[in-house]
């Protein structure tokens, strides 16, 4: 959990900065994509988008915005957990984009 906290605190922090993954399967056509951002907006709120879909198409994209930080930091842990559950879903593991 240290090795992820630390990969966090060099991809993401609330200055800016964002963390992208991809899985990658060509034998059996995989080709996905996972990006994360945090940043606070012009009121203070602490904003998190992510970003999903195939690789080289627009895909998807969702923002919730958080007063707390705590709160939004929950919400990071949580979509990395999903994140690291897909090798058990669709059989290919999210790397950090080269």
């Amino acid at each position: 959990m240290e090795s992820t906290r630390t990969l966090l605190d060099a991809c993401l922090s609330l200055d800016g900065g964002a963390l992208v993954l991809q899985a990658c399967d060509p034998s059996r056509n995989i080709r996905r994509h996972w990006h994360i951002e945090l940043r606070r907006d012009l009121f203070g709120w602490i904003v998190v988008e992510w970003r999903w879909g195939r690789i080289g198409t627009a895909g998807q994209s969702r923002s919730l915005a958080f007063e707390q930080e705590g709160e939004a930091w929950r919400l990071v842990r949580r979509l990395l957990v999903r994140r690291a559950g897909a090798e058990r879903r669709i059989g290919v593991a999210y790397r950090p984009a080269s």
